[in-house]
């Protein structure tokens, strides 16, 4: 989610049950690919003319944002080894115009250090430092754990979130619940959620764009509705060639400490087999 004021998510998402090739007679359009084709590597400004498919409120959603600086550092250095890490500052609203950069900070013989980021008028709007490594031997071994109370497959859990949310889900998402309805899940928000489009992203561009897309968890312990605003998103890629059936992913948000108008998330992600693909961090104010 973007660093400004969402009231949106105070009152859920809205969902429209599409399949992955667009469902219900309809052809949905290219908008990823769309979104992505004025990012040429090369520094200087570009508009995003898909932007409006995209947005939370006035600013463009924050995995799309992420996905703009990290295809900026993929088409500015293409022979980057695969990414295993991520930290990411939503500093302020992005829209359809915008500069991008970026540059390498270290290059070393394993790992590759990249810095990207996205200005508007006003100034640095979200910055992003990407690592980037090789695949090595591995001296250590652990498997991450498999989520608790597994909710199933996505076939088996109902559409969620219907008729409210913000257009980046109503154009792009197709959500589904990861979590039993009717009981108390204390701060954690898990559902089910897979792009509606059949687009011909790599793996990681999939996750960097999906990782983001649940509200925080905090809002479940809200003691009055208002709006949200994630400050940062830092996250660990597990898995860098995941492809999960059906471009299903199990996606969950879980405050780990909520105080002093902030809330200190935890962000994990699935596939369809319960094999975690993504360890992530996130600061969220909480106002009203």
């Amino acid at each position: 989610m973007p660093a400004q004021s969402v009231p949106h998510y105070a009152h859920g998402f809205r969902n429209v049950s599409l399949d992955h090739t667009g469902g219900i007679g309809q052809s949905v359009p290219m908008t990823i690919a769309s979104l992505l084709e004025p990012i040429t590597g090369k520094p200087g400004t570009a508009r995003l003319d898909q932007a409006s498919d995209w947005m939370q409120g006035r600013t463009l959603y924050g995995g799309a944002s992420a996905l703009v600086a990290f295809t900026m550092a993929q088409r500015a250095f293409p022979d980057l080894p695969p990414l295993r890490a991520a930290q990411i500052g939503f500093v302020a609203p992005l829209g359809e115009e915008i500069e991008l950069s970026a540059e390498i900070v270290r290059q070393g013989r394993n790992v590759t250090q990249v810095r990207s980021e996205i200005r508007n008028e006003k100034g640095v709007a979200l910055t992003a430092f990407w690592l980037f490594a090789a695949e090595r031997e591995a001296n250590a071994l652990r498997p991450a754990s498999q989520p608790e109370d597994w909710p199933g497959a996505p076939a088996e859990n109902e559409v969620a979130m219907k008729g409210q949310g913000p257009s980046f889900i109503q154009n792009n998402f197709e959500i589904r619940f990861g979590q039993s309805k009717g009981e108390d899940h204390g701060a954690t928000i898990r559902r089910w959620a897979r792009l509606t489009e059949d687009h011909d992203l790599d793996p990681v561009s999939k996750l960097v764009l999906m990782g983001d897309v649940m509200p925080p968890g905090a809002m479940r312990i809200m003691q009055r509705m208002g709006p949200i605003s994630s400050i940062n998103w830092s996250f660990n890629i597990l898995d860098p060639e995941t492809h999960s059936e059906g471009g299903w992913y199990l996606a969950e948000n879980a405050s780990q400490h909520a105080d002093a108008g902030y809330s200190s998330e935890r962000l994990r992600m699935w596939d369809s087999e319960g094999r975690q693909v993504i360890d992530g961090l996130q600061c969220v104010a909480v106002f009203g």
